[in-house]
C-alpha cells in the first residue's frame, strides 16, 4: 500500500460518524468521578482544635477510688506475706517440738530395753531361786539349833551328821543370798502380798477360803512370791485369798 493511500484511510476512519460519538461521550465519563467526590462535604478550614476539658467529679472520684484500690492490695499482700511468716515460725516450733519429743521417746525406749533385757532370762533363773528356798525351809530351826557334841582328840577330827546339815544348810542359804544380790542389781526385786488386798494385776489366785476374821478378798497365804523388775511384774505371786464366810 502507497503512502497516500494509508492517509485516505485515516481520514476517513476520523471523520466517521462513530468515532465522533465516541469522543463527545468522553469528557461525560471523565467528568462523572468529580461529580461524585463533589458531593461530599469539604472540611471545614475553620474547625476549632479541641481544648483539654478540666476533669469531672466522677473522673475525679474514679481515680481516688482506683488509689485507694491500690492501697488495699498492698497492704493485703503485706498482710499476707506477714500470715505467711508467722506461719512458717509456728510449723518450725511445732517441728522443733515434735524431734525434742520424738528424742526423749527414743531415749526412754532405749533405757527401757537396757532395763528389760535380762527379763526372760531372770524370769527362767527365778526357779533355781525357788528350789534354793525349798531347800532352806526343808531344814526346822530347832535341827540347826542343837548343841553339837564335843569333838575327840584324835589327830583326824570327825565331824557328826548335825554338823554336815548344817554347813550344807549355811552353803545353800549364801548361795541364795548371793543369787537374789545379784538380781537385786538388775532392779529384780522379790515381794510378798500376804496381808494385802488382792490385786489381779500383781497376784495369781489359788484358791478361796472362809478365814474369820479376815476381809474377803485379802491375800491370806502365799505359796510362791512374786518379782518385780522394776515397775513391771516378772512373775505374780501365787496366794491364797480370804472368802467371805456368810456365802
Amino acid at each position: 500500500m502507497s503512502l497516500s493511500a494509508a492517509l485516505r484511510s485515516s481520514t476517513s476512519l476520523l471523520s466517521s460518524p462513530s468515532l465522533t460519538r465516541s469522543l463527545r461521550s468522553l469528557p461525560d465519563l471523565c467528568s462523572s468521578p468529580r461529580r461524585s467526590y463533589s458531593d461530599q462535604k469539604p472540611s471545614s478550614s475553620s474547625e476549632e482544635i479541641p481544648q483539654d476539658k478540666p476533669p469531672s467529679p466522677e473522673a475525679e472520684a474514679l481515680k481516688a477510688k482506683e488509689a485507694e484500690v491500690a492501697d488495699l492490695t498492698v497492704r493485703h499482700f503485706s498482710t499476707t506475706d506477714c500470715f505467711y511468716s508467722l506461719s512458717s515460725q509456728s510449723r518450725l516450733r511445732y517441728l522443733q517440738a515434735d524431734f525434742l519429743n520424738l528424742q526423749r521417746n527414743a531415749a526412754r525406749e532405749k533405757e527401757q530395753q537396757r532395763d528389760y533385757a535380762i527379763t526372760r532370762f531372770a524370769s527362767d533363773l527365778l526357779d533355781t531361786v525357788d528350789v534354793l528356798g525349798l531347800a532352806l525351809k526343808s531344814i526346822p530351826p530347832e535341827a540347826l539349833s542343837e548343841s553339837t557334841p564335843p569333838q575327840s582328840s584324835s589327830s583326824t577330827p570327825s565331824k557328826t551328821h548335825q554338823q554336815y546339815l548344817h554347813e550344807l544348810h549355811t552353803g545353800v542359804e549364801m548361795t541364795n543370798r548371793q543369787l537374789l544380790h545379784t538380781l537385786f542389781k538388775y532392779h529384780v526385786k522379790p515381794y510378798d502380798p500376804t496381808g494385802e488386798k488382792f490385786d489381779p494385776n500383781r497376784h495369781e489366785a489359788l484358791y478361796q477360803l472362809p478365814v474369820p476374821g479376815k476381809e474377803p478378798g485379802t491375800v491370806v497365804d502365799c505359796q510362791k512370791i512374786g518379782y518385780m523388775i522394776k515397775d513391771r511384774v516378772l512373775r505374780a505371786a501365787q496366794v491364797g485369798v480370804a472368802q467371805d464366810s456368810s456365802s
